[in-house]
């Protein structure tokens, strides 16, 4: 099975609702499920009727149907901003469209639960709200650029 059919495979799995499929072939055999978090998990195998071969690597992605609201946490003990990190890997957009208005710049004022930015994960689009009120400081994240789970997207100063 290739990356492509096994990307599609993952894909339709997340857009259907199913929580678990096998498949078994005689060259492999792959078992797909979503764990209490809502990740997808991959695991191949070769089937005992074939050769050994090498696995592909495991795409954990976190498909989210709903917003999903990050993790806040001090970037240090002794500075006093707040980083909002990404809650999944994909693609950050800091607006809903390229002709969209930014969601926020530095100096803006934040609220608890208001709209940040939007992470896009298998063709989900995410918008991802702050998790602390509070005058954004520094955007630590390019456009358009991909993040991995729990990078740091914005500093806040929530005094």
């Amino acid at each position: 099975m290739k990356a492509k059919e096994i990307q599609d495979l993952i894909d339709f799995i997340a857009k259907s609702g199913l929580n678990k499929v096998n498949i078994e072939t005689e060259e492999f055999k792959i078992s797909v499920q979503r764990d209490a978090a809502q990740k997808v998990k991959y695991v191949s195998e070769p089937s005992h009727h074939a050769p050994a071969a090498p696995a592909a690597a495991a795409p954990q992605t976190a498909p989210a149907p709903a917003p999903a609201a990050p993790a806040a946490a001090p970037v240090s003990d002794d500075s006093k901003y707040v980083a909002i990190k990404a809650p999944m890997i994909g693609t950050f957009y800091r607006a809903a469209s390229p002709e969209s208005p930014i969601f926020v710049n530095v100096g803006d004022e934040v609220k608890k639960g208001q709209v940040i930015c939007i992470i896009e994960a298998m063709k989900l689009f995410n918008e991802i709200e702050s998790e602390v009120s509070g005058k954004i400081v520094k955007v630590l994240v390019d456009n358009a650029t991909p993040v991995e789970y729990d990078q740091p997207l914005f500093l806040v100063d929530p005094s």
